[in-house]
């Protein structure tokens, strides 16, 4: 498919003129969007259709695409037992001249908004009911089988890469991931849906050290300190397991990054956190 996008391809969709990569996926999918529910991020897009459905497109660069392919969204259709949208057709073209490729995935409608932002500083009052649904679905996705590895933060993870992330707070101990599990790899709140739960958004799922979802809902919670416990409560098999606090350090060197602002909410409490699991697998080994 010819794209019909200018020359020069900035790197934030928030920013750049996108009227001509809908234009493509309009034509590709033989639908129409509805731009006035467009919703822009810095690598992806995503808008209503005239047949109630949602769009997402997203841009990646070819040295972000590994023989895995990326086509997650199509390929988590087959998961059982997980709350998420019914996926109905996808289509994918490198964009001439450029080392970057588009795709477009069209599933259901969402059964309700977004939770927030990644990043929650609130408290969203969930009820018992969104937890139950929260849990019966992470605990079906653990129990799928699959041959894709995660890619958070489109990185495939590897073991080398966890010990490294990780060599920050311990060292001289075995960081050696034991079980590795289907995993959605980007839980956050804004991946999320309420007051009936939905998980989308499943680009980067695959295999992942268990705990890694877990820890991730942990970590961007950390602004709303009950909210961070309850997550850990609700999914204590995972993030108490020797792999989740392997996981829990590795959302900590996430947060605690050189470049993370220093009047983030989470900094403290992951700082406390990464030295209490180092403290404990230091003990442990």
């Amino acid at each position: 498919m010819p794209s019909s996008l200018p020359a020069s391809v900035p790197s934030d969709l928030r920013v750049e003129p996108v009227d001509g990569v809908l234009h493509e996926v309009e034509r590709a999918l033989q639908t129409s969007l509805d731009r006035g529910t467009l919703v822009r991020k810095r690598r992806s897009l995503g808008a209503r259709t005239d047949r109630d459905t949602w769009v997402r497109i997203e841009r990646r660069p070819l040295d972000k695409i590994d023989s895995q392919g990326w086509n997650g969204t199509e390929c988590a259709a087959l998961l059982e037992g997980v709350a998420k949208p019914q996926w109905h057709r996808g289509v994918a073209w490198r964009q001439s001249g450029h080392p970057v490729m588009w795709r477009a995935d069209e599933t259901d409608l969402l059964p309700g908004a977004p939770i927030g932002s990644s990043v929650l500083a609130a408290d969203p009052a969930l009820g018992d009911a969104w937890w139950q649904a929260f849990n019966a679905s992470l605990d079906a996705l653990a129990a799928q089988r699959t041959r894709r590895v995660a890619t958070p933060d489109t990185v495939t993870i590897t073991q080398a890469g966890v010990a490294e992330v990780i060599s920050r707070f311990v060292t001289g101990v075995d960081v050696t991931v034991t079980r590795w599990l289907p995993a959605h790899a980007d839980l956050n709140w804004a991946n999320v849906t309420g007051p009936e739960f939905c998980l989308f958004d499943w680009e980067d799922w695959g295999l992942a050290p268990q705990g890694l979802d877990a820890a991730s809902l942990w970590g961007n919670s950390l602004a709303v300190p009950a909210l961070a416990e309850r997550v850990r409560r609700e999914r204590h098999h995972d993030v108490e397991s020797r792999d989740g606090r392997l996981m829990t350090l590795f959302v900590c060197a996430k947060i605690l990054a050189p470049d993370a602002h220093p009047a983030d909410p989470r900094l403290e409490p992951a700082r406390h956190m990464a030295a209490r699991v180092a403290d404990d697998l230091q003990r442990d080994y």
